[in-house]
């Protein structure tokens, strides 16, 4: 025990002393976050190299420990092969965070970096051995060990968009991890796990609003990647057969943050790696809340988080923590006001789904029967026959000198309709009422199919310049 407060003290100390001097020289030397762009919300330059100050002082603090030769030390020294095993992926992790933070790198770069890390890591011993109460083999702890040490990595990363938010969930993380190695009687993985968050504690000083230092991808990516080893260390002794869920609900609130984002942008089409102002922590400064209040609100949500992951190792309340816990984060997740899964959940409720579904293998049935197709009329048949389905009450079609229309029984008085060019005297025009019934969305594919088949079978119907002379006559 007086090995864990020396180094939470010591590691505390250090922090604090060499966080300054770190900001100070980054500062002179340029290397700061300015104000202004899309996401940032900070108002003067500031330096965002912070990690340097944490790593350096989560080495001092075990070079202090072996120095004073205090009882730990000695698990020290013999757990240093393991340790040296990890370093190299650490060290990748960190080199990648600090290039992006003095240069840039490309998210691709990025991942595959972090990739390789994961397989670094996995190597030094730090497996996924199970989940939900199902053990893995080799052939899937590999890849899921990665993607896990990858969502932690990078979790921490995108949620550092408010001033001491990534160093407080960082630490209320490694707090939670802490305790529970207590509770296991986990004494390596407390020694690992204390340093950090003397660290964090310290860096929080200068960090927390009105910060003075940014946490940079160079610590962002480097807790990130500590928490999710000492995730995978924490349930390989965990007393629960649920394994991985513990350390996943005490990383809840980043880890969330990162899915809600990957979900929103695959809903809305954009690149996963581009980022947007639709975080958990835009939100609510949205909602009005300033920087200090959201960084609490979301240091409340991580110790529901922590209280939660460390009851779950009581096999008799878990399941029901797990329930409890979900249906926290999904009353949560409706209050932030999410467009987009309010309007998909509507759609999978309502069977806009199955509907958009249906339309689009119709549209796809409809041009595969006009390229068979090969004459004027037989044009005409194929979208007569499919006029009716796509909600069109009337139809008029010139093409290769010829003039064809259609029009249902019942004709609305209400409607509206749009031309569809196909060369100077050819056309297409359809007339829709509105609040049509019907395959829904289905105008601009139309039109897109309609042009694209007839200009590419215009060979096929082309005739005389006369006749084209002759139509165009008729058509007026």
């Amino acid at each position: 025990m007086y090995s864990l407060l020396f180094l939470a003290g010591v590691s505390f100390l250090w922090s604090l002393f060499l966080t300054p001097l770190v900001r100070n020289l980054f500062q002179r030397w340029g290397v700061v976050s300015h104000p202004g762009g899309k996401r940032a919300i900070h108002d003067r330059p500031i330096p965002r190299v912070g990690g340097v100050a944490i790593i350096i002082s989560y080495l001092l603090a075990y070079g202090c420990l072996l120095l004073v030769q205090l009882k730990a030390s000695f698990i020290v020294w013999e757990s240093l092969d393991s340790v040296l095993r990890l370093l190299p992926a650490a060290a990748i992790i960190f080199l990648i965070g600090l290039i992006d933070d003095l240069k840039g790198v490309e998210p691709w770069h990025k991942l595959i970096g972090e990739i390789i890390a994961g397989g670094f890591a996995y190597w030094a011993g730090i497996h996924v051995q199970g989940f939900g109460g199902y053990n893995l083999g080799p052939w899937w702890s590999l890849p899921l060990t990665i993607l896990w040490l990858i969502a932690c990595t990078n979790a921490i990363n995108l949620i550092d968009g408010v001033d001491g938010l990534a160093t407080g969930v960082g630490l209320f993380a490694t707090c939670t991890t802490l305790i529970a190695a207590l509770l296991q009687n986990n004494v390596d993985l407390a020694l690992a796990v204390v340093p950090l968050a003397g660290c964090l504690l310290g860096f929080l000083r200068y960090n927390f609003n009105p910060a003075t230092i940014f946490l940079g991808d160079s610590g962002s990516l480097f807790i990130g990647f500590l928490l999710g080893c000492y995730g995978v260390l924490w349930s390989q002794k965990a007393a629960t057969i649920l394994g991985m869920t513990a350390p996943l609900i005490a990383l809840s609130v980043p880890l969330l943050d990162t899915g809600l984002a990957i979900f929103r942008r695959f809903l809305r089409r954009q690149p996963i790696f581009e980022g947007d102002r639709g975080h958990i922590h835009h939100r609510l400064l949205d909602r009005g809340l300033t920087q200090r209040k959201v960084a609490l609100t979301l240091y409340a949500c991580c110790a529901v988080g922590a209280t939660c992951s460390i009851l779950m190792m009581n096999k008799n309340f878990s399941g029901v923590v797990v329930l409890i816990f979900c249906f926290m984060s999904w009353i949560g997740i409706q209050h932030l006001g999410y467009i987009e899964f309010g309007v998909a959940g509507r759609m999978f409720i309502e069977g806009a789904f199955r509907r958009l579904l249906n339309s689009q293998i119709a549209l796809q049935t409809y041009e595969d029967r006009l390229n068979a197709a090969t004459t004027p009329t037989e044009y005409w048949n194929v979208m007569e026959a499919a006029l009716k389905e796509f909600g069109f009450h009337r139809a008029h079609m010139m093409l290769g000198g010829q003039a064809f229309d259609w029009q249902d029984s019942d004709y609305p008085v209400s409607s509206w309709d749009v031309t569809i060019p196909i060369t100077d005297l050819d056309f297409v025009r359809l007339t829709r009422p509105f609040g049509a019934s019907g395959q829904p969305n289905v105008v601009a594919a139309l039109a897109d199919i309609l042009r694209k088949t007839l200009i590419a079978k215009r060979p096929d119907y082309i005739n005389a310049p006369h006749v084209y002379q002759a139509a165009a006559g008729r058509s007026d």
